[in-house]
């Protein structure tokens, strides 16, 4: 961050006379508003068909993404195990051996479940400063140490997003005086918590866009707006229940995503093309959440196409083992070690199963035998 001259004409959206007065073509946004309720909708009709553990299953997957996703947008990147694990703990969801706690998931992943599940709960000050608390539990970025749970002061200069190496530098964008932070954000806040004029995904993506105009933290300014912005999503489809990440989707089109951001920045105060992008984005993760939840859907396909069929409980536990994502072959050893049985009584439940049609054995034979589910 460095010292910047203030330029005598408006640079920024921030700067304009009129902000934070943000406006929209209605019209415009009809079309695409109407494509992302009708995915929502069809998205929602399909988990209504699961099963409560299949769509906990969906949920942990989809929450777990999540937190993966939007970190690595900020170039962060998490363990997989240790969000998984986190999550589950705080959810209540058995999902057998759990990675060792980690308090900067834990702190991610708090931030994440506060915002998608306690939608209904005021967004205050208050409650931002215990987000980037949970963001930031050192008191450091890295080895740099920033102003936790307090806005910025600008200390150091006024805050800027910059690229490129020392001395080429280039500034995308310089974001509001600390000393207007106050103000500024006591404007969002009351704005938030009114009812939505219009429709209330358009929020959530004004709601996105407004406060990452403001920049109000030394650090994790982005992960804390598209948390916000899931909150107003949250808000807007009237669950806590979440069957897509659409910050793995931004990830996705991270470039997109940045450029509109610096575009709109730069912009007027009509943010229509920031909102149409939204949309569309938007729109691209509720269609491609059959393609995250394919292992939760097909389980749940699985389960629906033999439940006429009686299981004991070793069958049962096992096939849930190898839909879950089995490592390796399924052999006469490995279910008796998932099973915690005989090698005798391993043998009984699988050919039962091959008798059903449940598996089918591999080629090859002898002590390595392997099965597989059998194709519907």
């Amino acid at each position: 961050m460095r010292p910047h001259r203030p330029t005598r004409t408006p640079r920024y959206i921030w700067q304009l006379p009129d902000w934070p007065n943000l406006s929209y073509d209605a019209a415009a946004l009809a079309a695409p508003l109407a494509q992302v309720h009708r995915a929502q909708g069809q998205l929602m009709g399909r988990m209504a068909d699961l099963g409560l553990a299949q769509r906990e299953q969906a949920t942990l997957q989809v929450l777990t993404q999540e937190v993966i996703k939007t970190s690595e947008i900020e170039g962060e990147h998490l363990n997989l195990d240790a969000v998984r694990s986190s999550i589950a703990r705080r959810l209540g969801l058995d999902i057998g051996a759990l990675a060792p706690s980690d308090r900067h998931v834990d702190g991610m992943v708090d931030v994440v479940l506060d915002a998608t599940r306690s939608f209904e709960q005021p967004l205050t000050p208050e409650r931002l400063f215990g987000w980037h608390a949970a963001l930031f539990p050192t008191g450091y970025s890295g080895r740099v140490r920033i102003t936790v749970a307090a806005w910025r002061t600008d200390a150091s200069g006024p805050m800027q997003v910059v690229s490129g190496a020392v001395g080429r530098e280039t500034v995308h964008f310089i974001a509001p005086p600390a000393s207007t932070l106050p103000a500024q954000t006591d404007a969002f806040f009351k704005w938030f918590e009114a009812a939505p004029l219009g429709d209330a995904l358009i929020k959530a993506g004004l709601a996105h866009l407004w406060l990452v105009t403001l920049h109000p933290f030394d650090d994790g300014n982005g992960r804390i707006s598209r948390a916000v912005g899931d909150m107003a999503l949250a808000r807007a489809e009237g669950t806590s229940q979440r069957f897509y990440s659409f910050s793995a989707q931004i990830q996705r089109e991270r470039k997109d995503y940045y450029d509109k951001l610096e575009a709109t920045q730069k912009g007027p105060l009509d943010v229509t093309p920031w909102l149409n992008w939204f949309l569309g984005c938007l729109l691209r993760a509720v269609q491609g959440a059959d393609a995250t939840l394919a292992g939760v859907l097909d389980k749940a396909q699985f389960w629906q196409r033999w439940a006429g069929m009686p299981m004991n409980a070793r069958q049962t536990q096992v096939l849930n083992r190898v839909l879950d994502g089995l490592e390796g072959k399924l052999t006469n050893a490995k279910w008796a070690a998932l099973g915690k049985c005989s090698a005798d009584t391993a043998l009984r439940d699988i050919n039962d199963l091959l008798a059903h049609g449940v598996l089918r054995r591999l080629e090859g034979g002898g002590r390595s035998t392997g099965y597989e589910l059998q194709a519907k």
